[in-house]
């Protein structure tokens, strides 16, 4: 059994703190993209961990006389979560930027993130499931 001494220890794990791991990009809902009446709280709990460094891309159909538009939104806490509350909600990707190959968001903080589609007065948040919430987790160290 081989003993490693103290500072090859430290250095190991530096090396495992600073190690650049291979970003996820993960399309929100999976093949069901960003749509109404889909349950992206359960596609959340379903497709866990998240980590720091992983890309949501949100992907959606233009507005036009058949479908309805999309937003994404995000939400500054959990009560506003709970309450699809959009007031002081900030707005990342208007109804034009789902489309083509979607919205990305990078999830770049160790921090909750709750995001929402705003349209219809936030109608598509409290009945249409729109909405979810993640913390990404620190990248696993590959060692």
């Amino acid at each position: 059994m081989a003993v490693i001494s103290r500072p090859a220890s430290f250095i190991l794990v530096l090396a495992c703190v600073f190690t650049v791991s291979e970003a996820t990009m993960r399309i929100v809902g999976g093949s069901s993209h960003w749509r109404f009446g889909f349950n992206y709280s359960a596609w959340a709990l379903t497709n866990a961990p998240f980590y720091q460094n992983d890309t949501l891309v949100f992907m959606y159909d233009p507005p036009n006389s058949t479908t309805f538009p999309h937003s994404v939104y995000l939400l500054r806490n959990h009560n506003s979560f709970k309450a699809c509350d959009l007031k002081r909600a900030k707005l990342v990707a208007d109804a034009m930027q789902g489309c083509g190959r979607g919205f990305k968001f990078v999830l770049m903080k160790r921090k909750h993130y709750y995001f929402a589609c705003g349209e219809r007065g936030g109608f598509h948040c409290s009945a249409g499931l729109m909405k979810f919430y993640v913390k990404p987790l620190l990248p696993p160290c590959n060692v």
